[in-house]
């Protein structure tokens, strides 16, 4: 199995200007999923096995449309890696310490 970190922004259309319900609901289908995830300003980062996180991207976009949205726009960050394990939060201590703030 291959380990994944995905940054993933769902966009609903033609569903009005407020779309934190929509989010809310895909955080929802992260959490079922059993997947570590965070929420950021313009997406959420996810890590995960690559068949497990894109089975929750798939739901999100299900969710959604079931939620009413008759249109949904996705952007997909993907990165793999298969010389070591690292996490979300070793790549962001890893910048902090070459800031010198570790």
């Amino acid at each position: 199995m291959m380990k994944v970190t995905v940054d993933l922004c769902v966009i609903p259309l033609g569903a009005g200007v407020s779309l934190g319900g929509y989010i809310a609901a895909c955080e929802r289908v992260l959490e079922d999923a059993g997947l570590s995830h965070e929420l950021h300003p313009y997406g959420t980062n996810i890590e995960g096995e690559w068949d497990a996180v894109f089975a929750a991207v798939r739901r999100c976009h299900e969710v959604v449309h079931d939620m009413g949205a008759p249109r949904v726009f996705t952007t997909l960050k993907v990165g793999t890696r298969t010389d070591r394990d690292q996490s979300l939060q070793d790549k962001v201590a890893s910048v902090h310490r070459h800031l010198g703030q570790a």
